[in-house]
């Protein structure tokens, strides 16, 4: 059965109920001492019957096959398209196939933009989201072996696509069936604007001394436009205090390169699209064991992809992200990995 959300948060009311604030930053790595279960994980198809109950449900959702993986699996895009002059944001995740809290935050927002507690704020900003761009990584179903990958379960999951491509390095050449579906029939094919890449990091980074629950940075690039770069940072801003404020929530800056072959650098050069990368803490499998975070911290993990989406959804539609105070991005730390107790 598919992860839920509730469960996770043991919730009785509201998705934004606060988890455990000792959870956060501090949820325990794998460290060989539990099992890492992927069946309560969506599966590829448990996706796509959730994405299509959802739409049958929400009238302004709507689904757009946007090409096929290596292994011929349909990519989705799932998009809310009110105004084609509102400002666009497009959402991002799984582009590395182990880092899936990410999609399943995506997916219990996708049913959050069905609730009472979004009306009306579609009617002033777009979104589309990419649900999960590496689906055959996400399945295990690649052509070389995961025998040394921590997770059991119905499936290990692997950074790559079949074909042990990483596709985050894959935005220049565009040579892989999925990254050319993604720049072909979304960034090409939209008028976007802004666009968070969700991704997971290993699970010992810490700023000023704290275990993270995450990190961001905006495109790092020399050749990125000013004005982009601005907004970037005005996303970057939303977030982090979205996150950071709620006493569970702790942000560091992410230690990222210039290489345009990356998304968040390679997307804001050719498209003139802000950009923000936000790495969640731990991965849901690896064969390095030190990144795989036990799943206690799971409900944390959703809930903070949650709070990232709706406070940039937010931000946009009322354009209060045009007044986000990016002095922060001045004295934030960049995250430093803290070291073994081995």
């Amino acid at each position: 059965m598919a992860f839920s959300l509730a469960g996770a948060l043991v919730l009785s009311a509201s998705p934004f109920t606060a988890p455990i604030a000792e959870a956060v930053g501090n949820g325990p790595g794998y460290g060989g001492n539990e099992t890492i279960n992927t069946s309560i994980l969506h599966t590829y198809d448990e996706m796509v019957d959730f994405l299509k109950t959802q739409e049958a449900k929400q009238s302004n959702m709507e689904l757009e096959v946007i090409g096929q993986s290596v292994k011929g699996r349909d990519l989705y895009l799932v998009k809310y398209m009110s105004n084609p002059e509102n400002p666009t944001i497009l959402f991002l995740t799984q582009q590395h196939g182990n880092e899936q809290l990410t999609t399943e935050g995506a997916l219990e927002f996708i049913k959050h933009m069905g609730s009472g507690k979004m009306k009306g704020v579609a009617d002033n900003v777009n979104i589309l989201i990419v649900p999960m761009l590496n689906a055959d990584g996400a399945m295990g179903d690649v052509d070389f072996s995961l025998e040394d990958y921590v997770a059991s379960g119905d499936r290990n999951l692997t950074r790559y696509n079949a074909r042990e491509v990483d596709l985050n390095r894959d935005h220049v050449n565009k040579i892989q069936p999925e990254t050319q579906a993604l720049h072909t029939n979304v960034m090409a094919k939209y008028d976007i604007d802004y666009m968070i890449d969700l991704h997971h990091q290993g699970t010992m980074s810490e700023r000023d001394g704290e275990l993270v629950s995450g990190s961001i940075l905006y495109p790092t690039t020399p050749n990125v436009d000013p004005d982009v770069l601005l907004k970037s940072k005005q996303l970057g801003a939303v977030v982090f205090d979205a996150v950071d404020s709620t006493g569970w929530g702790h942000i560091g800056k992410y230690n990222g390169g210039n290489a345009e072959t990356i998304s968040r650098n390679g997307i804001a050069v050719e498209y003139g699209i802000s950009t923000l990368l936000f790495e969640m803490r731990g991965m849901s499998d690896h064969e390095y064991e030190p990144y795989v975070l036990g799943q206690k911290s799971n409900g944390y993990l959703i809930k903070q992809t949650i709070t990232a989406l709706d406070a940039s959804v937010r931000a946009i539609a009322d354009d209060s992200i045009e007044q986000a105070d990016i002095s922060f991005w001045d004295t934030l730390a960049t995250q430093t990995t803290r070291p073994s107790d081995e």
